[in-house]
C-alpha cells in the first residue's frame, strides 16, 4: 500500500510543482500522510528525484504546470496529505446525478510550490454495509475494489442497505506542501 500512495503522490506533485498512489478504504478523519526529500533536480529535463523514508527514489518529470519549479532545491521536505474520501449524494442508479462539481487546483501562495488538488466523481457500486453511527458506507465497485466512505449528511442513507445498488457522489482531496 506505501509504494502505491508513493506513486500516486508523485503524480500529484507535477501537478503543483505537483506523487498520487491507490485509493484506501478510510475511516472517519482518516489521513494519509507521507514526506519525501528531494535528492536531486535535473533542471533541464525538469526531473525531480524524491526519495521516501526507506530510501526508495521515484523521479518525477515536472512539466510546465509546475511554476515554481525553479523554487525547489535539494533537500526540501515535500509532504503529501490524502485525505479521505466523503459521500455528498447516494442516489438510485439512472437517477438526476448530483451537480457535476469536477477537479479543483488551489495553490498554496507564496514562493515555495504547494497546494490542494480535489475532484469529485460520481459512480455506480454495490453497497456492502451501512454504519449510520459514523456515518460511513462500504461499497464494492464496478471493478471490484471495496471501498470506505464517511457520509457527509446521515439522511443520504436512509433506506440504503446491503446489497443495494446505488449511485454516490463522493469527493477526494490532496494537500501537498514544501519545506
Amino acid at each position: 500500500m506505501k509504494r502505491m500512495l508513493s506513486a500516486v503522490m508523485v503524480i500529484a506533485f507535477c501537478a503543483l510543482a505537483a506523487p498520487a498512489g491507490a485509493q484506501k478504504p478510510v475511516t472517519q478523519g482518516a489521513a494519509v500522510t507521507e514526506t519525501f526529500t528531494i535528492t536531486a533536480i535535473d533542471h533541464s529535463r525538469r526531473i525531480v528525484s524524491l526519495s521516501d523514508a526507506d530510501g526508495n527514489i521515484e523521479d518525477v518529470l515536472c512539466g510546465p504546470e509546475v511554476e515554481r519549479f525553479n523554487a525547489l532545491k535539494v533537500g526540501d521536505k515535500v509532504t503529501f496529505r490524502y485525505y479521505e474520501s466523503l459521500v455528498y449524494a447516494i442516489r438510485k442508479p439512472g437517477a438526476a446525478p448530483a451537480s457535476p462539481g469536477g477537479a479543483a487546483v488551489t495553490r498554496t501562495p507564496g514562493d515555495r510550490p504547494g497546494g490542494t488538488i480535489s475532484q469529485q466523481m460520481t459512480a455506480t457500486v454495490t453497497v456492502n454495509a451501512v454504519d449510520m453511527k459514523t456515518p460511513s458506507v462500504t461499497i464494492t465497485t464496478e471493478d471490484g475494489r471495496k471501498m470506505s466512505f464517511k457520509v457527509d449528511n446521515p439522511k443520504n442513507l436512509e433506506g440504503v442497505k446491503a446489497g443495494d445498488r446505488v449511485q454516490i457522489t463522493y469527493t477526494q482531496a490532496l494537500a501537498i506542501s514544501v519545506k
